[in-house]
């Protein structure tokens, strides 16, 4: 060992703030002052495990299942907000034009614009400020969130529908 680098050692007196016990160790201190020693720490002392009785086991257990329910709940209403039909028609992604004429249609989540859709493309298109190219984005963007489509009415059946029908009278009337 090298000749004098190591500090100084003396006995040192350490007094306890809290309850004044003492006692003697070695330090490079004259003197030490705690806050808390072992004689008056909750935790040696017992203390420590009256305070937690104080609310009981019961109590506690309730709470906590209580504090678990309502995290289940919570995930419970995450998911629920994350299923495709329930989300706002903001998450397709669309252009600004194409979602605020949309939200004047009235189609303000991802179900009502299938339902739109199930009455055919041209009811989407009729509302304007909907165009093709905003339609395209929102079935890829549909497709990708695993939304099923169902099939549009086709506009030339319906044409013909109206054309077929149309005839049936007059030929009555001949």
């Amino acid at each position: 060992m090298k000749a004098e680098i190591h500090p100084t050692v003396y006995q040192a007196q350490v007094t306890c703030a809290s309850c004044g016990h003492t006692w003697t160790t070695t330090s490079t201190k004259k003197e030490l002052r705690v806050d808390v020693c072992s004689n008056c720490h909750p935790f040696y002392t017992g203390e420590f495990a009256k305070i937690l009785d104080v609310e009981g086991q019961v109590d506690r257990f309730y709470k906590k299942l209580s504090a678990r329910q309502s995290y289940v709940e919570e995930q419970k209403a995450r998911e629920e907000s994350m299923v495709a039909v329930n989300r706002s028609i903001d998450d397709l992604g669309l252009s600004p034009r194409a979602a605020n004429a949309l939200k004047t249609a009235g189609i303000l989540n991802i179900g009502q614009f299938v339902e739109k859709y199930a009455e055919g493309e041209a009811a989407l298109l009729d509302i304007k400020g909907f165009t093709q190219s905003a339609l395209t984005a929102a079935k890829k963007k549909l497709r990708a969130l695993e939304v099923t489509l169902p099939e549009p009415v086709k506009v030339e059946k319906a044409e013909s529908a109206e054309a077929s029908e149309s005839e049936t009278p007059a030929e009555t009337a001949e």
